[in-house]
């Protein structure tokens, strides 16, 4: 019986993605990537995952065309004999005032952000069922699960219903030996937050107690772990990864009469 670990990342070939494929890589597991756009990306972030002696296969996939394209699951666990990890990690945001908001941008943001994690969920937690050895998933959310963000309803309404489908998914799957959590990050130096190629550890945020943004590393490193044996007691829980930001809403008022 082979004893080789997959795993699967939605959106692996940049920011975030990148960082948790080359993290499982690094952990030993065979990697399987989704990507949409920007091919060279694609390139350097196969060969850092290889850099470490896996095997990696990518296939290129618009998530926001539901369902069609989130069979891409089921050929990466084809071509890869199974799979073992799921990140639910291809996303986007948007900013639109509520009372601006087309219903086309709603449907948009909810098919990428909510309605993709969970077929791709479905699909994986079926054949971790048929291979009886267990499995995890993990959806990337964002601080804004919990909290709201002006001008991004449906990002938000998003996230927020992908935190919950999670611990839904943990009460479901449990007995099945499969844990499912949530990493939801603060603000990360990544293409999405306009700060890619920028170190976070030189860039000025007041308003974080840790005084910066986040590197994808570190939300890597907290995947890394709901993936390991480590967390095998952890489920339907969400791991807020935002260098204390949510900590300062209480504090909102005080900074601002300062």
């Amino acid at each position: 019986m082979s004893t080789t670990r997959i795993a699967i990342v939605t959106g692996g070939n940049s920011g975030i993605g990148r960082a948790i494929a080359a993290a499982l890589a690094a952990d030993g597991f065979d990697v399987g990537l989704t990507w949409h756009e920007d091919e060279e990306n694609l390139r350097e972030a196969v060969a850092e995952c290889e850099g470490h002696g896996v095997r990696v296969e990518a296939r290129r996939a618009d998530l926001g065309d539901v369902p069609a394209a989130t069979e891409v699951i089921d050929e990466l666990a084809d071509s890869l004999g199974g799979v073992d990890v799921l990140v639910n990690n291809a996303g986007a945001g948007h900013s639109t005032p509520f009372l601006e908001l087309e219903l086309s941008t709603w449907r948009a943001v909810l098919d990428l952000d909510l309605t993709a994690p969970f077929l791709c969920a479905q699909r994986a937690a079926r054949r971790m069922v048929e291979q009886g050895r267990g499995g995890r998933i993990v959806n990337i959310t964002s601080v804004h699960e919990h909290v709201p963000l002006e001008g991004s309803s449906a990002y938000c309404s998003a996230k927020g219903g992908l935190g919950l489908l999670t611990k839904v998914m943990a009460l479901e799957l449990a007995s099945h030996g499969i844990t499912v959590n949530a990493v939801a990050p603060g603000e990360i130096a990544t293409k999405m937050t306009g700060n890619e190629d920028v170190d976070p550890h030189g860039e000025e945020r007041p308003g974080i107690p840790v005084g910066r943004p986040g590197d994808a590393r570190e939300i890597a490193a907290a995947v890394a772990f709901l993936a390991s044996p480590g967390a095998s007691y952890v489920t339907g829980q969400s791991y807020v990864v935002d260098g204390g930001m949510l900590l300062m809403g209480a504090m909102a008022n005080q900074l601002a009469t300062a």
